[in-house]
């Protein structure tokens, strides 16, 4: 896991406090760090912009131009002038070096962004947008400095943002680095040292991102044991049967000893699921609501779910009159997507969004839901999952177009339910099942577009 941050600006501070460095000498490094990927980039002798703000952002960039000197044929756009006293400094630096400030031209290999940092709140201005779009309009490989310019500290973007192949952010990650808009536009992400290393520089934040090395699969280390000795998963079996068929296919592909799908009728399942009337006696987590529609009456739910198992909530279920009273239940996992949780803020008194405003504060909205029902885990779907209860919030940042089809969320939901019934905590169960689906679309080896809730399933077997 890594910490991610809403400001730095207070652990910036704590450089100066605690270990003496100076904020010029944090900028040097920040300078180097980017020099660093520029010249990974760019053979000497290439064409290099640098568009640099008038604050501290607009400073790293003037000192990144001084140690590219004279090794590139530098281009420096200045087009608000110098207005911190850092950033006068370097831009005098600049100047003794004898490099001129120059327009906007054409054919650079490398184009840096040193506008705008991570504090950016405010709408900008006419020349910062006009500036903006021509640089999207330019070839080259693009480095943002900190995060791309446009990028607002709450994670929504405006249309002409920055859109980087690299962002070098200063010191450590930043939160709106994370948001669903921004995956557009940060491309790879690194962390420049400002002078100390990570694990001084940082403290501990109730935000983090999730590492592919944290995922911890359900790998069976027992020499002796039998099917029961992983669990035994209800899938309550709605109309859309498809659903439950997929959800349970996919816990028993990771690792549940037993899966039932519960329906009224008999349904056609494939041979490995069991079917069932009434709940069983050995289940020990149940999933709910994927294609569940109108197939069992409120009295019917009530008598199934009359007991103290961890549950799965998705899809249907949150639009259910029962929702409100499962939602108190210690043990449950939500798994809505953007539009489900807009609908589920509004049933519980929190907000009335539509999905546009959710997405503008998905970070907030995730905060103010968890605080509400700290006992409740959330898995806020998305280009990057949420991953939350109260005080703790993972992003799942490896999601993948991929996973925008139809079943994909039934798999995801099978999946939490396979770690549920096999004794994981909520919270773990949620993160790792989160985490092997994202990875299972990723390492899949055929086209975006092509990829079915099966090959998900087929996949989860060789993480």
């Amino acid at each position: 896991m890594q910490n991610l941050y809403t400001e730095v600006t207070t652990l910036d501070r704590r450089c100066v406090t605690n270990y003496a460095l100076s904020e010029e000498l944090m900028m040097e490094h920040a300078a180097t760090a980017l020099d660093h990927a520029v010249r990974s980039h760019t053979t000497t002798g290439g064409r290099v912009l640098i568009v640099c703000g008038s604050g501290n952002n607009g400073a790293d960039g003037l000192a990144l131009a001084r140690l590219l000197y004279p090794d590139y044929a530098l281009s420096v756009h200045l087009p608000f002038g110098a207005s911190s006293p850092l950033c006068q400094l370097q831009r005098e630096r600049l100047e003794k070096l004898d490099v001129k400030f120059s327009a906007i031209e054409e054919g650079y290999d490398t184009i840096v962004d040193a506008m705008f940092g991570s504090g950016l709140n405010r709408p900008l201005g006419p020349t910062a947008i006009d500036v903006l779009e021509r640089l999207n309009t330019l070839d080259g490989y693009k480095i943002a400095c900190d995060i791309p310019s446009g990028l607002y500290a709450s994670g929504t973007l405006e249309q002409y943002t920055f859109k980087a192949d690299l962002t070098v952010t200063m010191g450590a990650l930043k939160r709106s680095l994370y948001s669903d808009a921004a995956k557009e536009v940060i491309g790879i992400v690194t962390v420049a040292n400002l002078g100390v290393a990570r694990s001084s520089y940082e403290i501990p934040s109730s935000w983090q991102l999730a590492d592919i090395g944290d995922l911890s699969l359900p790998t069976r280390t027992r020499t002796s044991a039998h099917k029961g000795s992983y669990g035994h998963l209800a899938v309550i079996c709605g109309e859309k049967i498809g659903a439950s068929v997929l959800a349970g296919s996919a816990a028993l592909r990771f690792g549940t000893g037993l899966v039932s799908l519960i329906s009224n009728e008999n349904v056609a399942i494939p041979y490995e699921l069991m079917q069932s009337h009434s709940l069983p006696a050995t289940v020990t987590a149940i999933a709910l609501g994927m294609g569940l529609g109108e197939e069992f009456c409120d009295d019917e739910l009530t008598r199934l779910l009359d007991n103290a198992h961890p549950m799965i909530l998705d899809a249907d279920i949150f639009y259910h009159p029962l929702f409100l009273s499962l939602l108190k239940r210690q043990n449950v996992v939500l798994t809505p997507h953007p539009k489900e949780f807009a609908h589920i803020l509004k049933v519980c008194g929190m907000a009335d969004i539509d999905v546009a405003t959710l997405q503008n504060d998905r970070f907030g909205y995730a905060e103010r839901f968890c605080a509400a029902y700290p006992h409740a885990v959330l898995v806020l779907k998305g280009s990057n999952v949420i991953v939350a209860r109260h005080g703790t919030f993972v992003i799942n940042p490896h999601g993948t177009v991929a996973l925008a089809k139809g079943g994909s969320g039934d798999v995801l939901g099978g999946l939490i339910g396979a770690l549920l019934a096999q004794g994981y905590d909520p919270f773990e169960a949620a993160l790792n099942a989160s985490l092997a689906h994202t990875l299972a679309a990723k390492n899949t080896l055929i086209n975006n577009y092509a990829l079915t809730p099966l090959d998900i399933i087929e996949r989860i077997s060789t993480l």
